[in-house]
């Protein structure tokens, strides 16, 4: 009986092991996949793909911030409330976007991958912030998902999917960012988007009334 028992405890020991080894296994097979997929996707080198990514990498900052201050400020000239509204809306969700996202990487304090296969994957830009999530495409991805939730019209859903997915495409063409970073940033940019549907709800009602 004493035996038996031993028998057990070695055959729960030996697949628990077993079991570890073969997390590492997946998990390292996983990263692996991944690092070559950033690899072929940092290695398209013609010089339009150069100066499209450095020009939607560089920009995005300023698209993000700048389209719901367009809206904002054409609002209060036309004196626009629904405008004005979206406005808000759009602005609450890229902030949202920005700030969950850039507060997260230093919760993960992810090394950039330029930094971490030197020589494998090239910096063509550098950041000093960690790598995980990508900020850049949690604020695009916030943006444009905020833009089709208030404008559902194929003019608009088509041009700012084709703009979001370019955002997290230069930033792993620029190698400052893994896959599973820009698709951390797409999910979190619009989970803001919607729960910044119930959150500018609550602020209309402060601004402007109802």
């Amino acid at each position: 009986m004493q035996t038996n028992s031993i028998d057990i405890d070695m055959n729960k020991r030996f697949y628990f092991i077993f079991l570890m080894l073969l997390m590492v296994c997946v998990c390292v097979s996983a990263q692996n996949w991944e690092v070559n997929m950033l690899h072929d996707i940092n290695g398209w080198d013609s010089q339009f793909m150069h100066d499209y990514s450095r020009f939607i990498s560089d920009t995005e900052p300023f698209v993000a911030l700048g389209v719901p201050a367009v809206m904002g400020i054409v609002g209060l000239i036309k004196k626009d409330q629904k405008l004005q509204k979206d406005a808000l809306y759009v602005g609450m969700s890229v902030a949202g976007g920005f700030a969950l996202g850039f507060g997260m990487k230093y919760i993960f304090h992810r090394t950039r991958p330029y930094q971490k296969w030197p020589g494998y994957i090239i910096p063509r830009s550098t950041e000093s912030d960690p790598s995980f999530p990508s900020g850049h495409t949690a604020s695009a991805f916030a943006l444009c998902t905020s833009l089709c939730i208030r404008y559902p019209k194929w003019y608009v859903i088509a041009p700012s999917a084709i703009y979001a997915v370019s955002v997290g495409i230069s930033r792993m063409h620029e190698g400052v960012h893994y896959p599973s970073d820009v698709f951390a940033g797409a999910l979190i940019g619009a989970g803001c988007a919607v729960g910044s549907i119930y959150a500018s709800k609550w602020l209309n009602k402060v601004l402007f009334g109802n």
